[in-house]
């Protein structure tokens, strides 16, 4: 809209100058330039004299031109203005409906950075429901949707303030550089040392400087790839397994976390006495416990306590059931 609009207005401009400078070259006889230069000074009212003295037809054609191309200049600085101040004004009113959104958010995540990565982590955010804010220092792609969107640069104290880091559950910084991330995960583990940071490391060396600087995780995309590609070569039914436990929105299967609250009527009982695989028929594949020891294949007699995190495999409708009873809902 606004290049088309831009476009019409040199459009216009260039007509008005094309009709004077021929009207004064056919009326008066004068040369391109003195032609070009009478019908500048003239739709401008810039008032220098005449370039030569004008006869009858002459003056006439010049109030018509005066009439119409001041007119039309007008327009064009009219047009001009209401676009810029509506622009102006779309673009406030859009951030303070950003900046409102955002305050609403609680428990929330921070994606640093909208690059490959960036995109991949917020599809499956969407997908799962998961609340999060984006920072990128590019302007939003077109496809970004309903996406909360910051542009500004995540390793400022202010930008992450902006995208709610005090109330916020969790940040991903998946930026360029490991330089990028590292200053990142410093800067949120001070505005918020109860944050859960999870880094990209790109070269090797760099995952011990994250976890020095506060990030709770780590991740070498360059590893996790090569390591993928060799499973899928040598294991290739494993892989495949896990790609059809793993994928959002598979209806068939999925894997998931699922946390044991205080009130559950889960608390205290085996998985025997629960009956999660005999009745419910799901699969518990392992259990962490409150010091983030990982139980692998619990046994029937393993007894589940608050705060567990059970990693279940079953159908979704089972899994909700699950979610319910171990989130107070009872047996």
């Amino acid at each position: 809209m606004f290049r088309r609009q831009v476009f019409y207005n040199a459009l216009l401009i260039l007509l008005v100058l094309a009709v004077g400078t021929a009207g004064y070259g056919l009326i008066e006889g004068w040369g391109f330039l003195d032609s070009l230069y009478m019908t500048v000074i003239t739709i401008t009212t810039v008032g220098y004299k005449e370039v030569h003295p004008l006869n009858g037809p002459g003056r006439i054609f010049t109030m018509v031109l005066i009439f119409f191309g001041l007119g039309i200049i007008l327009y064009i600085l009219n047009t001009g203005a209401r676009i810029i101040i509506e622009g102006e004004f779309a673009r406030v009113l859009g951030r303070r409906k950003l900046e409102k959104r955002i305050r609403k958010l609680k428990g929330h995540y921070i994606i640093c950075g909208y690059g490959r990565m960036g995109r991949i982590i917020s599809k499956e955010f969407q997908a799962s429901g998961t609340g999060f804010v984006v920072i990128e220092k590019e302007p939003p792609p077109a496809e970004l949707g309903g996406v909360l969107f910051i542009q500004g640069d995540a390793t400022r104290d202010e930008t992450l303030r902006e995208a709610g880091i005090e109330y916020a559950a969790g940040l991903v910084s998946v930026l360029p550089t490991d330089a990028e991330n590292l200053y990142v995960v410093l800067t949120a583990k001070g505005l918020n040392p109860q944050l859960v940071v999870v880094a990209r490391a790109g070269e090797d060396g760099s995952e011990q400087k994250l976890l020095r600087a506060g990030a709770d995780k780590v991740v070498s995309p360059y590893y996790i790839g090569g390591l993928r590609i060799a499973h899928t070569i040598l294991r290739p039914a494993v892989v495949d397994f896990i790609e059809f436990a793993t994928k959002t929105g598979n209806l068939a299967l999925q894997m998931e976390e699922v946390v044991i609250a205080p009130d559950s009527g889960l608390v205290g009982r085996t998985l025997d006495e629960c009956g999660l695989g005999r009745d419910l028929g799901v699969i518990i594949v392992g259990m962490k416990g409150s010091r983030n020891e990982m139980e692998f294949n619990p046994t029937s007699q393993s007894v589940l306590r608050a705060g567990n995190v059970l990693i279940a495999l079953g159908e979704s409708s089972k899994l909700k059931k699950l979610e319910e009873m171990a989130g107070g809902g009872g047996l």
